[in-house]
């Protein structure tokens, strides 16, 4: 069980559920009932997608990852097939509890995620912009609650495309070190993000404001180990950046979350933020 514990990243998990969190916030609805169907559509879709990475990954992990449960035989690629295929399945049908559009948004997004495990994870730029879609598509999953504002603000989606992309391209380097110019592009990236949600101010509904000391503890804190990376693209360095990436996904979700709905709702967002550093001590995150 510990095994494919391991295989599911319950920290990354976690910072799918500020996703969720945060498309709910933009919606303004009270009825908790439909945020609890998403939260569990979200834990299958990312539980369910990162299981198929390491599916798909099983021969290149036995020669890169030696230690990771499926070349350890510790979990085998049968067990973790059917892990993999019911969570997405519960992804699905969670979602489908809300509304037959979540369900629509769910099923994009277990898809989009089987692509990139099987096909686009390796190429320069499909990869990046394919698990960007996935987490743009996980905060559209939070506003399907109230499925007319996903097509009035689906530009909210970008923010989090642009910055999976930005982790994503950088990871590249993860095991064998990467490449200063792939640093660069992830910088720009962060910084079109950074631009984006003081942008989001121009939105009668949201205020910077509130937003501002999130957005502060975040540039923050991604900033540093992404800078570090870019001049120093060793492995270790580039493996450090890519977890606060990761986690640093939580206060994004925040300073968005501040914007529309107050700073009480960013802190409980940010909340997550220590449960997932928490699961981070115990499972790995890349």
């Amino acid at each position: 069980m510990w095994a494919y514990l391991q295989i599911i990243r319950p920290a990354n998990i976690v910072t799918a559920w500020a996703d969720i969190l945060t498309g709910f916030a933009v919606t303004s609805l009270d009825n908790p009932l439909p945020l609890a169907w998403l939260l569990l559509a979200t834990t299958g879709l990312y539980g369910g997608g990162v299981v198929f990475n390491d599916v798909f990954d099983a021969e290149l992990d036995a020669q890169e990852r030696p230690e990771r449960p499926i070349p350890t035989g510790r979990a085998s690629i049968r067990g973790a097939t059917i892990l993999g295929s019911s969570l997405l399945i519960v992804g699905v049908v969670a979602a489908a509890q809300v509304s037959l559009f979540s369900a629509l948004i769910a099923a994009s997004i277990a898809l989009a995620a089987l692509v990139y495990d099987a096909w686009n994870k390796h190429h320069p730029i499909l990869g990046p912009l394919n698990m960007g879609c996935c987490r743009g598509g996980n905060l559209l999953l939070g506003m399907s609650a109230f499925p007319l504002l996903v097509r009035e603000c689906w530009f909210l989606a970008l923010i989090p495309i642009l910055y999976i992309a930005a982790i994503t391209a950088i990871s590249r380097g993860e095991v064998h070190g990467g490449k200063s110019s792939t640093g660069k592009v992830a910088l720009l990236l962060l910084a079109i993000v950074l631009g984006g949600l003081i942008a989001l101010g121009l939105l009668p509904n949201y205020f910077v404001v509130a937003a501002l000391p999130f957005l502060v503890l975040f540039a923050g804190r991604v900033l540093p180990p992404f800078i570090r990376a870019t001049y120093d693209p060793s492995a270790d360095t580039i493996r450090k950046a890519v977890k606060t990436g990761v986690l640093s996904l939580i206060l994004l979700d925040a300073t968005v979350a501040a914007g529309f709905a107050g700073w009480l709702y960013g802190l409980l967002v940010l909340g997550l933020l220590l449960v997932s550093m928490g699961l981070a001590k115990l499972f790995a995150v890349t």
